[in-house]
């Protein structure tokens, strides 16, 4: 006897509802970009992928581009959404836009479903579909409250390596799946040390979240000859963010992670000891007395959110000899910068001079440290061919200021001296915690830092003593050497400090901010 059509659709509907890759093939049309409407017949990748989806309720998806993964996202929710009762669907993306593509596929495959599968719809616009058992679907950018008032069956992240302040997104919607609604987070990578890569290596180690690797050569339409062709078309940089599943070769790092990943390799080793009152000052060796040393140190500005840090560099060889990174009151971290500096053969030391640093500086100056870092106040950095051209007295003293200052034209000039050096190999770089600044430190737009949620006070101490390392090389070539043993004498207000000669019996005694110094050692 043979069936009825209703018992027909009925074994139909079951074996859909039972399995999605099913229902993909036999029902799904999707729009591809050669052959237009086809049905969805499922790669053997995506075949095990969606398996994956399934069977784990956390998965970051680590994938080459156009792999079909949002489509296959898309799908999911589709199928989902139909056999099962008020279920709650939320897309993400860095722009509406990106995230409106899901709904998209989402709507154009249940617009093409049999009439008996498709049911009614309640609802339908560009963000959105509702459908006539509860279940829906919503698309949204990424902003710090998306999700947060959801109650979710699902939340997929499209492109995660790429949203600015994902880590709070996630916080706000993650409380929303806690009755057991799964997450789908996908991206092609983007640099190391943001959200995306740390959930894939805490993914790798084995918590909660389940790791999925899509490698261009899993499609079975693409070989070696393809991935050259991407190389040609995108950049040796974009084709191994857009193809190759590697974070290290993507993102846009100041310095390339490839090289960075060398210097860490070659060159960083962990201290010989960890000294001062957090354990924060890491030393690789001791003073050597036949050497010059300089000591540059980044001011924090007090907010909490950042760290003052200072490197002790070799002049001679450029390798960094000892670090500091941590939390110090301003007036604890300059007594702590001339020690530092004396221990070290009276190393020539140098402040960036903006905002709070003036404060470190008069420290620096009230303990009559002499091998102060002194910059031409007109320029407001060290540049040894205007110093030349304006043929530098070094009696003139007024136009001299303590310390570096690091400003909109100055910026990018020590980012390019840092640039240039790591490029050619030069630093030799012993810390770990300079390296990991280093993976996070970013261009933005035009701009150098660290990403969002990040640090790069050791970057920009780094770097500005490379810059002056360079420069005052050069300058000490001409005879000319800024710092407080060439300007002692220095007599005009810079609004932080001021010295006066003293009118008494001994002509030899000069008044501070903490009493008198004796000018003797100019002899």
């Amino acid at each position: 006897m043979s069936k009825s059509i209703k018992e027909l659709i009925r074994e139909e509907y079951i074996k859909c509802a039972k399995d999605p890759v099913y229902f993909f093939r036999k029902y799904c049309y999707i729009q591809h970009p050669k052959r237009g409407k086809i049905l969805f017949d499922l790669y053997q990748f995506q075949e095990r992928t969606m398996g994956e989806l399934n069977d784990h309720r956390y998965n970051v998806i680590l994938k080459s581009r156009q792999l079909g993964i949002s489509t296959l996202s898309a799908g999911y929710s589709l199928w989902l959404m139909l056999f099962h009762e008020d279920k709650n669907v939320l897309v993400i993306a860095t722009k509406q836009e990106i995230a409106k593509n899901i709904v998209t596929k989402v709507r154009y495959m249940h617009i093409n479903l049999p009439s008996w599968l498709r049911g009614d719809t309640i609802e339908d616009n560009k963000l959105s579909l509702r459908l006539g058992n509860g279940s829906q679907i919503k698309a949204t950018s990424a902003s710090g409250d998306a999700g947060r008032s959801e109650a979710l069956s699902m939340l997929i992240i499209d492109e995660a390596a790429f949203i600015k302040g994902i880590d709070e997104i996630w916080s706000a919607a993650q409380s929303t799946l806690s009755t057991g609604g799964k997450a789908i987070i996908l991206s092609t990578p983007n640099g190391v040390g943001n959200f995306f890569h740390k959930t894939w290596l805490k993914a790798e180690n084995g918590n909660q979240w389940n790791p999925v690797r899509l490698h261009w050569s899993m499609h079975p339409e693409r070989n070696k000859k393809w991935r050259r062709q991407q190389t040609e078309l995108l950049g040796e940089k974009m084709a191994a963010q857009e193809c190759d599943c590697d974070f290290i070769s993507s993102g846009y790092t100041v310095v390339d992670g490839p090289l960075l990943q060398w210097y860490e390799e070659t060159h960083v080793q962990e201290p010989v000891e960890k000294r001062g009152f957090d354990g924060n000052y890491w030393t690789w060796s001791q003073p050597n007395y036949s050497k010059d040393y300089i000591v540059v140190a980044d001011v924090a500005r007090g907010d909490g959110a950042d760290y003052s840090a200072f490197h002790v560099i070799d002049v001679e060889t450029v390798e960094q000899v000892a670090e500091y990174k941590g939390k110090i009151e301003t007036k604890h971290f300059g007594n702590m910068l001339v020690s530092v500096a004396t221990e070290w053969n009276d190393a020539l030391l140098v402040i960036e001079n903006a905002n709070i640093g003036w404060a470190v500086i008069q420290e620096a100056i009230d303990r009559n440290y002499r091998n102060l870092y002194y910059s031409y106040k007109e320029f407001g950095y060290l540049d040894e061919n205007i110093h030349l051209q304006k043929a530098y007295d070094l009696k003139d003293k007024s136009q001299m200021v303590p310390g570096f200052s690091m400003t909109s034209r100055t910026r990018p000039l020590v980012i390019s001296k840092l640039d240039t050096y790591m490029r050619e190999r030069v630093p030799i770089i012993r810390s770990k915690r300079l390296i990991e600044e280093l993976f996070v430190f970013i261009w933005n737009g035009s701009r150098a830092e660290a990403q969002k949620g990040y640090n790069d006070d050791l970057v920009i101490s780094f770097s500005t003593a490379l810059w002056v390392r360079d420069t005052a090389l050069k300058l000490r070539q001409q005879g000319i050497e800024l710092n407080r043993k060439a300007l002692s004498l220095t007599s005009k207000n810079t609004g932080v400090f001021k010295t006066t000669p003293k009118k008494a019996k001994d002509m030899w005694k000069m008044k501070t901010g903490r009493g008198e110094e004796d000018l003797r050692w100019l002899l």
